[in-house]
């Protein structure tokens, strides 16, 4: 049965905390979409720059198209949190202030969520590429991530169409545009005060959602290299308990076992493992002696809540990857945390 039809057919929420010297790149990229578009500009407490000035004056260019919230710092879950309760679209994405998207690619991209509106069609998950551009000087290296070994193109499928699961090869929350009421209905509340909470904006939903479509376009575009980003190495050991605590919730957030369609368990079980491999990792690098028994206490916490899914975690590729036992066998893993930070260009 057709939803009851908002006025726009895509909300996209940019979280913005002291963002004035990049946030005009992202919010510009966006203003292609006109009015069928709405941009959220989310100002989070930002003091040190003039962030929510900029917000006010893109909401008085592009009346009916932006508008600029303003709250107390909550943190980046927060500022998600936000977009979504104040989101008038069928469709939601969030769009982080320092990236941007391709114009050839959100044309596409609206042109196949009017689509779905045209054929009462509309999917839980539409599923795009992104681009790593990692930038540092004169050094500009670009990654595409895309999904062709995991879904059939452009055609609307469930989990069990998925072809196949390959271990690491994550969707992430710049791959995913979600229907907007899908969202409520899992009751989607991210965390404040805490980064990384991007991995819980794809995780917890995945259980409601029933259709996908993957068009492959590279719409995302993902800026690396930025001084002070959250996923730089320096800031995620110095953040590692955040990273701990968003691995804790994924562990809590569902029996995966009880999960009946297997390709969608299986998925699951993959992302908790390559985000427990990178809490792992994020140890190991730091090598602090607390930090290593904070990552050995994740998995003794992982063992007592679901020893099934400890003993699959633990002896799965990644997860056994990370356990070789004795210094050496750290060194070994960090070794391919470092050459898997290379290939991929992350960090």
């Amino acid at each position: 049965m057709r939803e009851n039809k908002p006025m726009k057919l895509l909300s996209v929420a940019i979280p913005c905390y002291n963002s004035a010297a990049y946030m005009r790149n992202c919010i510009e990229s966006l203003l292609p979409g006109g009015d069928e578009v709405e941009i959220l500009i989310v100002d989070d407490g930002s003091t040190k720059d003039n962030t929510a000035e900029i917000a006010d004056e893109y909401e008085r260019n592009y009346p009916g198209i932006c508008r600029a919230i303003h709250q107390e710092n909550g943190g980046h879950g927060c500022a998600v949190n936000t977009g979504l309760a104040n989101a008038s679209g069928l469709y939601f994405k969030v769009v982080d202030s320092d990236d941007w998207v391709d114009a050839e690619a959100y044309a596409r991209v609206l042109e196949t969520l009017k689509k779905f509106v045209a054929e009462d069609t509309l999917v839980d998950m539409l599923l795009t590429n992104y681009v790593y551009e990692k930038i540092d000087g004169d050094y500009h290296h670009q990654r595409r991530m895309i999904y062709t070994l995991l879904f059939d193109q452009e055609r609307i499928m469930s989990w069990h169409d998925m072809k196949r699961n390959i271990k690491g090869f994550t969707i992430l929350m710049h791959s995913v545009t979600y229907r907007t009421q899908m969202l409520r209905d899992c009751h989607l509340e991210l965390p404040k005060h805490t980064f990384y909470v991007d991995n819980l904006f794809v995780y917890e939903p995945l259980p409601f959602v029933k259709t996908i479509y993957y068009l492959n376009v590279d719409f995302y575009r993902y800026y690396i290299g930025r001084d002070g980003q959250s996923v730089s190495e320096k800031n995620m050991i110095k953040r590692i308990d955040q990273q701990l605590y968003v691995n804790k919730r994924m562990v809590d957030a569902y029996d995966l076992w009880a999960i009946e369609e297997e390709h969608l368990r299986e998925y699951m079980l993959s992302y908790l493992e390559t985000i427990t491999v990178v809490s792992t990792c994020i140890a190991y690098v730091s090598n602090d002696p607390v930090n290593l028994k904070k990552a050995k206490d994740l998995w003794k916490y992982i063992k007592n809540k679901d020893p099934k899914t400890y003993r699959h975690l633990r002896w799965g590729v990644l997860g056994h990857a990370m356990n070789l036992p004795g210094r050496f066998g750290r060194h070994l893993s960090v070794r391919a945390y470092k050459i898997s930070q290379k290939f991929m260009g992350f960090n």
